[in-house]
């Protein structure tokens, strides 16, 4: 009897350090996310065009930049990533692509052409004759489409670990996927809670199946920059609202095709990195070597956040933007 007694005690303080630890992460959750959704929800304006509605957001003064987010990003990630451009004189402007926070995803043509053409439609809603163009990851191919269909409103290009094509053997996939990502994308990416979750909980298991970068390069790193990749996971949240970009990103880079690279004619710089696990450095020599006059950067290590590498990425960006 004394047992059984003994047993009922350890259940209920089990079950009410249980229903403390759910508690903890609900309320946990519930002020990371609100603070996220609080984030995308006032730091942007929503300009109405022939291309249909854009999001954007500008900052700092100087010649303009028209920065082109990858995969799982937004405006936020751009305005992140653009503030150490506003701090070398740059004006940028930070889009939200096709299918992403509050840029819809067109229902006929969400091409990389066609949100080339949105770029340009950005452009002429700002009053803004010329601009040079980076883009990262997945905003690459857009990128590069604007400097062949608008070469007269490209000033310049600027490609980083750029989702890009090369030629690869019979039935092989245009781009690498690491371990995991597959999984991710049909779970985490679908939901808040479970991406909120898997950055608290997983954080190594998103570090190089989400942002393809090997997991001892992070590890090696310094402080800082070890605290931008775990910002760089905050901003994916909220991830609900990202959801149709992701699936179009996720079929463009799928079926990447050859554009044509010798007809791009202005001033371009390529940089990637050797141990991007999403593969784009045989893709960004491929290009660079195929455009007139591009520069190609290749590091050895660094990921697809070229970690260990940022103030080295941004003042090349900015020499060559100048």
């Amino acid at each position: 009897m004394k047992s059984t007694r003994t047993w009922h005690i350890v259940l209920v303080l089990l079950g009410i350090l249980l229903a403390g630890l759910i508690w903890v992460i609900f309320t946990s959750y519930q002020r990371d996310i609100q603070q996220a959704r609080l984030r995308i929800a006032t730091g942007s304006q929503i300009v109405q065009t022939p291309c249909g509605p854009i999001e954007y957001a500008l900052a700092g003064d100087g010649p303009a930049v028209l920065l082109v987010h990858g995969a799982g990003g937004g405006y936020d990630q751009s305005l992140a990533f653009g503030e150490a451009l506003v701090s070398r004189g740059f004006r940028i402007i930070a889009m939200s692509r096709f299918g992403y926070l509050r840029t819809p995803l067109p229902k006929e043509d969400a091409t990389a052409s066609a949100q080339a053409d949105a770029h340009a439609c950005l452009l002429d809603a700002l009053n803004i004759p010329r601009a040079a163009i980076i883009g990262v990851s997945a905003g690459a191919p857009s990128t590069m489409q604007f400097a062949l269909r608008h070469p007269d409103r490209c000033r310049a290009t600027a490609l980083l670990v750029p989702a890009a094509y090369v030629p690869r053997p019979a039935n092989a996939p245009p781009m690498l996927t690491p371990v995991g990502t597959d999984f991710i994308f049909e779970t985490a990416l679908k939901s808040d809670f479970l991406f909120w979750a898997s950055i608290r909980f997983a954080r190594s298991t998103l570090t190089e199946a989400i942002l393809a970068t090997p997991l001892a390069v992070v590890e090696k790193a310094s402080a800082a920059e070890q605290a931008r990749v775990g910002d760089f996971l905050e901003l994916i949240l909220p991830v609900r609202p990202r959801r149709l970009g992701l699936l179009n990103d996720a079929a463009i880079t799928a079926s990447l095709q050859r554009y044509e690279l010798e007809r791009i004619a202005v001033p371009t710089l390529v940089i990637s990195m050797a141990d991007d696990l999403f593969g784009t450095f045989d893709g960004a020599r491929y290009t660079a070597e195929h455009i007139p006059g591009a520069r190609f950067i290749g590091y050895p290590s660094g990921g697809h956040l070229w970690v260990g590498h940022q103030d080295e990425v941004v003042s090349e960006l900015a020499a060559f933007l100048k």
